[in-house]
């Protein structure tokens, strides 16, 4: 019995300690996994911290991206009106001015059309071309003369605005120097300038109201070395310097890339030309053979086909040999 009764004492006394052992154990695990589930806590609150700022950044930058975007496409809708194009061919005229000698020129083809061909649809049809847009494209052509011709002379304006800081004189007296001493268009876009900061007007808002006008990346440039100039100071002289060496240096990459790609232009040119002036020969050659398909219907849906898919080629040739730099 004594025994048996040491035995049972010897089990429970083994078994207490195993059970203050495995019970210990257990507390460690549980204070290990709760302090896990603490930190692990933190780091989602942390990441739920973090990411509502990374959304928030991510958001704010597709915002100033859109409206950029937004900028650019008003600026540009801006830039490709009636007035804009008028301003920049250098002509003194009024938009109303412009549609009337638009719908005078489309009068006169309409009749001179009827009376030739004695078709009404093709007559309205030369008559609608021809006021809409040979007017516009005159003006576009004589904008981007003047504009070319303003970018080629801009370098020298900036060599000028460098020679007179260098000498002591103010931005404003070399940008009247530049609107007295040089040639048409520089010197007008100057003057104006000029009398635009005269008149109380601040730098930017002149420059801007220039760069209207003028829609090129050489102005946007001179505006923001003048804007950078003005808010942290530094050498206005050097940075104008370093501009003028930037501008001339794009006009020898257009030159070169107008030289390599001037077989492609002149390819582009022929091959577009030569179907009308085969036509136009035979036709002067034998016009009888020509005859039906300007008489018959189907020979003139044959030359609507024929014209719609030679203007596609031909967009597509000047989409393909067209660099802007």
């Amino acid at each position: 019995m004594m025994t048996l009764l040491i035995a049972v004492l010897g089990f429970v006394a083994i078994a207490g300690v195993g059970f203050a052992l495995a019970g210990g154990s257990s507390a460690d695990a549980k204070t290990l996994k709760r302090a896990q589930v603490i930190v692990g806590a933190e780091d989602a609150r942390e990441a739920g911290r973090r990411r509502p700022a990374a959304t928030a950044q991510e958001q704010r930058r597709k915002q100033i991206l859109k409206t950029l975007k937004d900028q650019d496409r008003e600026q540009k809708k801006a830039l490709l009106s009636i007035t804009a194009q008028l301003r920049q061919a250098g002509l003194e005229m009024k938009v109303g001015t412009f549609w009337l000698i638009s719908g005078a020129l489309a009068f006169a083809v309409l009749v001179v059309a009827w009376v030739v061909t004695g078709t009404p649809l093709v007559a309205v049809g030369l008559a609608f071309a021809t006021g809409l847009g040979l007017p516009r494209w005159v003006v576009g052509a004589m904008a981007k003369t003047r504009i070319k011709k303003f970018t080629e002379t801009f370098p020298d304006a900036m060599d000028i605005v460098v020679r007179g800081i260098k000498s002591g004189l103010p931005v404003h007296d070399s940008l009247r120097v530049i609107a007295k001493e040089t040639a048409e268009p520089l010197a007008g876009q100057f003057n104006r300038l000029v009398e635009s900061i005269g008149m109380g007007m601040s730098v930017d808002q002149a420059l801007e109201k220039m760069h209207a006008e003028m829609p090129t990346p050489e102005v946007r440039f001179f505006a923001i070395v003048l804007a950078i100039q003005a808010k942290t100071g530094g050498n206005l002289a050097e940075a104008l310097g370093n501009l003028s060496t930037v501008i001339r240096s794009r006009k020898l990459m257009r030159e070169k890339v107008k030289a390599l790609s001037a077989e492609a232009v002149a390819s582009a040119a022929i091959i577009g030309c030569l179907p009308p002036a085969v036509a136009a020969l035979i036709f002067i050659t034998a016009p009888d053979y020509m005859g039906p398909l300007f008489t018959d219907p189907r020979g003139r849906i044959m030359l609507m086909i024929g014209a719609f898919w030679m203007t596609l080629g031909v967009l597509s040739m000047r989409k393909m040999i067209n660099f802007r730099l």
